[in-house]
C-alpha cells in the first residue's frame, strides 16, 4: 500500500507540473502575440517613446540619465546576451556536463541553445522591425528589432541553464538560487538594451516572453525525460 501511495504522488505532482507549465507556456506565447500584435500595428509606439526618452537627458537624448560610470555599466552588462559571451558559457556547461557523464543533459542543452538561437533568428526576419531612430543608440547594432536577441537568447540560455541544474541537484535551496540567478541576468540584460537606446521596451518584453516559453518548454522534456530514464536523474555523477 505505501508504495502504490508513493507511486500515485510521484504521478500526481508530475502531471500537476506539467499542467501547469503548459498553461505558463500558452501565457507567454499569447502575450507575445498580443505585444507582436501592436507593434505590427504601430499602436506600442507611444509607450516605446515614453519609457526610452525616460531614460534620457532632458538636453539631449543621446546621453542616457545617471553618472557615466552607469552607462559603462550597462555595456558591460549587455554583453552577457551576446552571441560571443553565450557560445563561451554554452561550452563551458557542456564540457562539464560531460566531464561529469551527463552526456544527455549536455545534449539538450545544445539542442535548446541552437534551436532558441534559430527560432529567434526566424522571427526577426519574419518582422523585421527598424531599430529606434529617434535617438543616438549607445552601442553598435547589426539586425533587426523585434524581438530583442539579447532579451530572447539570455532568457533561453540562462533559464534553461538553470533549470537544467536545478533539475541536476538534490538540494532544493541550490535548484531555487539557480533559477533566482538565471531570472536575474535575464532581466539585467534586457534593461540594458533599452538603457543602451538599441531596442524598443516592447522588443526586449517580447524577447523575454519566447526565451522564456522557450526555457520552460525544455525544463518540462528535461522532467519528462528524467522521469521517464531517458536523462540522468538529479544528483548522478
Amino acid at each position: 500500500m505505501r508504495f502504490i501511495h508513493r507511486l500515485i504522488s510521484k504521478l500526481w505532482h508530475t502531471e500537476a507540473w506539467l499542467l501547469v507549465s503548459v498553461f505558463i507556456f500558452a501565457g507567454l506565447l499569447f502575450t507575445f502575440g498580443l505585444i507582436a500584435d501592436e507593434v505590427m500595428e504601430g499602436s506600442s509606439l507611444a509607450f516605446d517613446r515614453y519609457v526610452m526618452l525616460a531614460l534620457r537627458s532632458h538636453g539631449n537624448v543621446s546621453d542616457p540619465t545617471n553618472p557615466s560610470w552607469a552607462l559603462e555599466m550597462a555595456r558591460d552588462i549587455t554583453a552577457m546576451g551576446s552571441f560571443v559571451f553565450l557560445g563561451i558559457l554554452l561550452l563551458a556547461v557542456v564540457g562539464y556536463l560531460l566531464l561529469t557523464h551527463r552526456r544527455a543533459s549536455a545534449g539538450l542543452m545544445i539542442a535548446a541553445v541552437v534551436g532558441g538561437v534559430a527560432l529567434n533568428s526566424l522571427l526577426k526576419l519574419a518582422f523585421a522591425r527598424p531599430r529606434p531612430d529617434f535617438i543616438s543608440p549607445a552601442a553598435k547594432v547589426f539586425t533587426a528589432s523585434f524581438p530583442s536577441g539579447h532579451a530572447a537568447l539570455s532568457a533561453i540560455t540562462y533559464l534553461t541553464l538553470a533549470a537544467l541544474l536545478a533539475r541536476t541537484t538534490l538540494s532544493r535551496s541550490l535548484a531555487i538560487y539557480f533559477v533566482a540567478i538565471g531570472i536575474t541576468l535575464t532581466l539585467l540584460v534586457g534593461v540594458s538594451r533599452v538603457y543602451l537606446g538599441v531596442h524598443f521596451p516592447t522588443d526586449v518584453l517580447a524577447g523575454w516572453c519566447i526565451g522564456s516559453a522557450w526555457a520552460l518548454g525544455c525544463w518540462t522534456i528535461m522532467i519528462w525525460l528524467q522521469d521517464a530514464g531517458r536523462v540522468e536523474p538529479p544528483g548522478k555523477q
